[in-house]
């Protein structure tokens, strides 16, 4: 809750509206909103499980971006080989 508020006073209702129903990002929405349900539910280690596996899915374009201007902020090697990682992930 507190991320989709935070999200929402960053970027605005219509933006985080149109981000999260985008027609290729449904699964992940589904996901999020869905964990978000289990977890209100009194099921947390699942909820938060089924949020996981959303967010990744919905930023899944966003991580090597964010890894490679983390990499580029310092020479750290395990970064520069997960952003080595992603970056053949989301060429194949």
């Amino acid at each position: 809750l507190l991320f989709l508020s935070g999200l929402v006073f960053i970027i605005g209702f219509r933006r985080t509206f149109t981000f999260f129903f985008q027609r290729p990002k449904l699964k992940g929405t589904s996901f999020f909103f869905g964990g978000l349900i289990v977890v209100l539910m009194r099921w947390p280690i699942l909820g938060m499980l089924l949020e996981a596996y959303g967010f990744i899915s919905l930023f899944r374009s966003f991580f090597p971006v964010a890894f490679g201007f983390l990499g580029s902020l310092a020479n750290i090697p395990l970064l520069s080989q997960v952003r080595g990682g992603w970056a053949a992930l989301s060429m194949g």
